[in-house]
């Protein structure tokens, strides 16, 4: 697997098609070990998207879960998640924290963050997204 570390000085976040093909046997192959469906896509050349569709992970009921113990007024369990990928390792616990953690990995291989918060400039060699689910396909436990 090729990594990406050449220097890119003042450049936008960019991913192609080529990189998605390089990237997509690891995280085949992961989702694949954890029986979960998924789908890799690229949007608008600046991120790397994957869409979970199906699996035996509990996605919703783990999220539902740990919500409900930080904010007790949470009172349905969502049929989708647009995951949070800076706070997955705290917003998810189990095998879906792992799951998503070396999914994550695995999406950011040879990407790089220069990015100075405090100062609001952001450069990264692309965005991710993680999806499980949709808004009009609710996520399939087990299948």
């Amino acid at each position: 697997m090729v990594l990406y570390t050449e220097k890119r000085e003042k450049q936008m976040a960019y991913m192609s098609q080529e990189r998605k093909a390089e990237l997509a046997p690891a995280i085949r192959a992961w989702c694949k070990s954890h029986g979960v469906k998924a789908s890799i896509a690229v949007r608008n050349h600046t991120k790397l998207v994957v869409n979970i569709k199906s699996g035996s992970l509990d996605f919703c009921q783990n999220y539902f879960d740990v919500a409900s113990e930080k904010h007790p007024i949470t009172s349905q369990v969502p049929t989708h998640i647009q995951v949070n990928t800076y706070w997955a390792h705290e917003h998810f616990t189990g095998d879906c924290r792992d799951f998503l953690v070396g999914l994550l990995e695995r999406m950011n291989i040879g990407n790089y963050d220069k990015s100075d918060v405090q100062s609001d400039y952001f450069c990264v060699g692309w965005y991710v997204d993680v999806n499980v689910g949709s808004y009009n396909k609710p996520y399939q436990l087990g299948a």
